[in-house]
């Protein structure tokens, strides 16, 4: 049996190489690098008996509804917000994730940044660059500093956040956690200090680092009052989500120094053409933002071994469902009350 799988917007070079590969003669591909369902032909949504969407496809219930025999979607991803949970539950398509993929190179970014800052690699970078001589100074980062001792807290003690920690923990950091769905225990396990507020840990720590899903709680859950609530002089790492912070109290927060620094690998929006306070300005090098604010382009999960896992995953998530009915990672089982069947001779090539 063959099955229809569509990439709606496929994110390499490549023609689905990787994952014709994976998958053999078992799967039809039709691949399209969009960004908008009405660019895709109806035909290609109607046809297709899985999607194996990346982050650049909102799928929404209007989308969902040309689906009109899929029986998965599956995000190359972690993050599954652009995808509308309940209306593919409603649909009987489960939404399935593949969360493994790149934990060790988020986890990784999420200590760089906090490096470039401590260590002042980013300012001796630049002052170097501008001049050899003159940059030839020690004293030029504002946030160089040591790390033994200080507090780390983590905001999301799932597997990233969990790598995290340990990453931390070996620099000599003290962590502390917050994750109110986190089970009882787990915080043993990893050998971190559990605070039950968010508050509590924005004030305990010199390094607050998010690692939560971007969810209706999570969404600004960062805003100006947990900014006032931080430590002067802490650092702000994120590599989670981008509406998980409000960018423009963040820019009043570096500007007026209620914090030291700030490390950003997400945006609410990717790429930030409408720029923003924050992004703009980043952008025009302002003062309070000099050697205080780096932005990475939502690459913390990149490296060729972590896209290898991703595609190759995603493929094997389907498949597994499709030709098995072995379901794994499913994200809407909530609201997943009678999944598709594959009908009689469907699919078939």
């Amino acid at each position: 049996m063959t099955h229809t799988i569509v990439v709606p917007d496929f994110q390499f070079a490549d023609d689905a190489k990787l994952e014709r590969g994976v998958a053999g003669a078992r799967v039809r591909w039709k691949v399209y690098r969009e960004r908008k369902a009405d660019r895709i032909p109806a035909a290609a949504w109607a046809a297709s008996d899985a999607i194996l969407c990346w982050h650049e496809m909102p799928m929404g219930a209007d989308t969902i509804r040309r689906l009109i025999r899929c029986r998965q979607i599956v995000r190359c991803g972690v993050g599954f917000d652009h995808v509308d949970l309940e209306a593919a539950g409603a649909a009987g398509i489960p939404v399935c994730n593949v969360p493994d993929y790149g934990t060790s190179e988020v986890a990784d970014h999420a200590i760089a940044l906090l490096l470039a800052f401590t260590r002042g690699i980013v300012a001796a970078h630049n002052a170097l660059k501008a001049d050899p001589v003159r940059g030839w100074d020690y004293r030029t980062s504002p946030t160089t500093r040591r790390m033994r001792g200080s507090r780390f807290g983590i905001v999301g003690l799932g597997r990233i956040g969990t790598a995290t920690a340990l990453r931390a923990k070996a620099f000599g950091y003290e962590v502390l956690a917050y994750d109110p769905y986190l089970s009882n225990g787990q915080e043993i396990a990893v050998g971190v200090l559990r605070l039950s507020s968010l508050n509590e840990l924005l004030s305990a720590s010199d390094v607050v680092s998010l690692h939560a899903p971007l969810t209706p709680e999570t969404r600004g859950m960062i805003g100006r009052a947990q900014l006032r609530r931080m430590k002067r002089g802490s650092i702000l790492i994120n590599t989670s989500r981008g509406p998980v912070i409000d960018t423009d109290a963040l820019a009043e927060a570096l500007q007026n120094e209620w914090i030291d620094a700030a490390g950003i690998d997400v945006l609410p929006e990717e790429p930030p053409t409408s720029g923003g306070r924050l992004v703009e300005a980043y952008c025009k090098n302002l003062p309070w933002t000099r050697n205080r604010l780096i932005l990475t382009p939502h690459s913390a999960w990149s490296s060729a071994a972590s896209q290898a896992d991703a595609r190759t995953k995603a493929v094997e998530t389907c498949l597994d469902y499709l030709g098995h009915d072995r379901l794994r990672n499913c994200v809407n089982a909530e609201f997943l009350s009678s999944p598709r069947k594959l009908a009689k001779g469907r699919g078939r090539g």
